[in-house]
């Protein structure tokens, strides 16, 4: 059945925000080429899955009338709820750190269930401020030689503002990504999907995304009444398990490990 037609004069312009942290699969390589696809397609809600520090979401010089933005993860969602939310309390609790390995290995070493939501915001903030490739699971310290440290609040709270006024008015969910898809799901809705890519679950986290369920992605996608673009690394399983979508080859660059150059890379954007 074919998809309803939504009035794309349904999206504003609104100015672009930067991320607030480095995220191990972010898209600032891939960010215009994916949002020039969002904006192709008419859509009045627009739903993120797997939002991670929002370098899609974020960047988009548009917005639609309803934004819901979601990710699994403890740290990211209360993160994006204490900038909406609690963003003056929060600038004031980072105005005073410094980028320091042993802060970086003390906050590493600290349970973020034993912390208040302002205090388990800082300090994922802080690790992914300072953290090499914006890893999250395996954290290193980052030192760029010649640069200045990568946590100074004089210049990220700009940045922190920035975010906190995008955003008003959006839903921040902590769902599973089929509760979330099954809730938002309108003929009307637009999903962007950025999954950990294949052969690299592990990397957000245990227990959040399985080799398993990108066949119960695929699945769910055939059955949604809304649209969706999705961003995955190029592989033949991930051709076969989402082969009959529409399915396009884009080359980017990936920077690996501290002293490793960028690399080629092919990813694809799946859509239907």
């Amino acid at each position: 059945m074919p998809k309803p037609t939504i009035p794309t004069t349904s999206l504003t312009p609104c100015a672009p925000a930067t991320p607030v942290a480095a995220y191990i699969g972010g898209k600032r390589n891939l960010a215009k080429r994916i949002i020039a696809r969002i904006a192709e397609i008419p859509h009045r809600t627009y739903a993120e899955a797997f939002v991670g520090m929002g370098g899609v979401f974020l960047r988009r010089p548009f917005r639609a009338p309803a934004e819901v933005i979601n990710d699994a993860g403890h740290d990211v969602a209360t993160l994006f709820r204490i900038l909406q939310r609690h963003y003056v309390p929060f600038l004031e609790m980072l105005r005073w750190q410094v980028t320091s390995r042993a802060e970086f290995e003390r906050l590493a070493a600290t349970d973020p269930a034993t912390l208040t939501d302002l205090e388990r915001a800082a300090r994922f903030l802080y690790l992914q401020r300072t953290a090499f490739g914006g890893k999250v699971v395996g954290q290193n310290f980052g030192v760029s030689v010649g640069l200045p440290g990568r946590f100074d609040i004089t210049r990220l709270s700009a940045i922190l503002e920035a975010v906190h006024e995008r955003l008003a008015g959006v839903v921040i969910e902590r769902l599973p990504y089929a509760e979330m898809m099954a809730r938002y799901d309108r003929p009307d809705t637009l999903f962007y999907l950025d999954p950990p890519y294949w052969g690299c679950e592990r990397d957000y986290g245990a227990g959040l995304f399985g080799q398993d369920d990108f066949a119960r992605l695929a699945d769910i996608l055939r059955g949604i009444r809304g649209r969706f673009l999705l961003s995955i690394n190029d592989r033949p399983e991930v051709r076969a398990l989402f082969a009959g979508f529409a399915v396009e080859s884009v080359a980017t660059t990936y920077t690996i490990s501290a002293g490793d150059g960028a690399r080629g890379a092919q990813e694809l954007l799946i859509s239907g």
